[in-house]
């Protein structure tokens, strides 16, 4: 993705929360989200993102790419796909609760 991103690549960047109980803990104890997020997208974008949809204050990411497990389907072996999460760490006073959500 380049430098200059426009609102419907935006959109874009932040793929799904990634819900686990280390996330779940996070969450509760630091005030913490994580996302699964593109693999081409940086920290400022991560951020912008966040931010725009979420409206909220974000003051630090950290990314981590994760790489695919080996897999064995019978006696075929394979891969799934290298991804890429972002650690969301938000202002003082901010609060998102992505699960609960009223739908």
């Amino acid at each position: 993705m380049s430098q200059k991103i426009r609102h419907d690549q935006l959109r874009s960047v932040l793929i799904a929360p990634h819900v686990s109980e280390k996330t779940t803990m996070l969450s509760q104890d630091s005030g913490q989200i994580v996302f699964r997020v593109r693999s081409d997208s940086n920290k400022q974008q991560i951020k912008k993102a966040v931010e725009k949809f979420f409206d909220v204050k974000v003051s630090s990411v950290r990314t981590v790419s994760v790489n695919g497990k080996s897999k064995r389907f019978g006696m075929k072996t394979g891969k799934t796909k290298n991804w890429k999460k972002a650690y969301i760490k938000l202002a003082e006073g901010q609060n998102l609760d992505i699960l609960n959500t009223d739908v």
